[in-house]
């Protein structure tokens, strides 16, 4: 949540990107324009807090001196903390309402990443075919889809987030391997993560909860990029959330998917407390899925599909594997959402 000090320095600055509205490009006037219009209330109510707050801090200064101003300055310290309380009990309501009415954020590209778990080299081949498989319906729907990375997707779209959003977890595949002599069914795991580019409004990072780390990027890229720090890591300090990015040939563009990435990520976290808080039972039927649970289980032999949270199964493997997600993707968002 935002604290009073915080929503007034970055009112403050959105309200300087309006005034320079002849400098700005579209997307930065109208992230600005959200936000002083989504917190506008919550704005007033912190300045009457830090009003109160420099009287308060007045107040005590004139209690330390022993004279009769002393007795007047101990009464005005306790009306300024009466009224501080009383503010910040209104400014928390009025943030709750604010998130509220604007929880629905626009987001419009996220990057999918698919990385192999347990089952060696079938567990490649399976995370392999599972990015194929999102790709395919990410095209189908008519999104903008590139391959950033060997294991990653970035794709763009109006909607976007809410199509793929439940699909983060742990994947499971049960299969006879090509490789398997005697016929015997392997099980493979996979893991998605969803992770969306949120509006820079949306999220406070503060410089000194952030630390940066420098290194040479491996792999092919030219001499540049393997004799130069260009890779960057990021971690963030109060989560323990590390970003790692060696995508591109210079360290500010790193930098900036970095953030990105991590803006993200921290976003995911609130939109999670949110939803605990709207809804209990929802917790218990998403669980962890976004981290670490096995959400979906992917059985060849029976050419059975079965969702593990909403505890129901397709009979079509093949054609979801070719792109035809949509009957669970709809009926995950209508029982996941309901």
């Amino acid at each position: 949540m935002l604290d009073p000090n915080q929503l007034i320095n970055q009112y403050t600055s959105f309200l300087k990107v309006l005034a320079e509205a002849d400098k700005r490009s579209a997307e930065e006037l109208e992230e600005a324009g959200q936000f002083v219009k989504k917190y506008q209330e919550a704005f007033k109510l912190a300045n009457k807090i830090a009003k109160w707050q420099a009287k308060l801090k007045e107040a005590q200064e004139l209690m330390k001196e022993e004279d009769d101003l002393s007795e007047l300055a101990g009464d005005e310290a306790a009306l300024a903390k009466t009224r501080i309380k009383e503010l910040e009990k209104e400014y928390v309501q009025q943030l709750k309402e604010a998130d509220k009415s604007g929880s629905k954020v626009r987001i419009k590209k996220i990057s999918l990443e698919v990385r192999s778990g347990v089952g060696g080299d079938e567990a490649k081949i399976w995370a392999g075919e599972l990015l194929r498989m999102y790709q395919r319906y990410a095209e189908k729907l008519g999104f903008k889809v590139v391959r950033a990375e060997e294991n990653m997707l970035e794709i763009s779209g109006e909607g976007v987030y809410d199509v793929f959003k439940y699909e983060a977890g742990v994947h499971r595949v049960q299969r006879v391997p090509k490789t398997e002599s005697q016929g015997r069914v392997h099980t493979s795991t996979a893991s998605v993560a969803v992770i969306p580019e949120v509006p820079k409004s949306k999220v406070v990072i503060r410089d000194e909860d952030l630390e940066w780390q420098f290194f040479r990027s491996g792999g092919h890229g030219g001499q540049n990029v393997n004799k130069v720090s260009t890779a960057v890591r990021l971690i963030h300090k109060p989560t323990g959330i590390v970003v790692v990015c060696q995508r591109e040939r210079s360290q500010l563009q790193n930098r900036m998917i970095a953030m990105e990435f991590l803006r993200g990520k921290l976003w995911q976290i609130e939109e999670e407390k949110r939803r605990e808080q709207i809804d209990s039972q929802r917790k218990k039927a998403i669980g962890k899925a976004s981290r670490s649970e096995k959400i979906r289980t992917y059985n060849f032999p029976q050419n059975r599909i079965t969702d593990h949270r909403i505890n129901k199964s397709w009979y079509n493997l093949e054609e979801v594997l070719e792109g035809n997600l949509e009957d669970i993707t709809k009926e995950l968002s209508t029982w996941l959402e309901q």
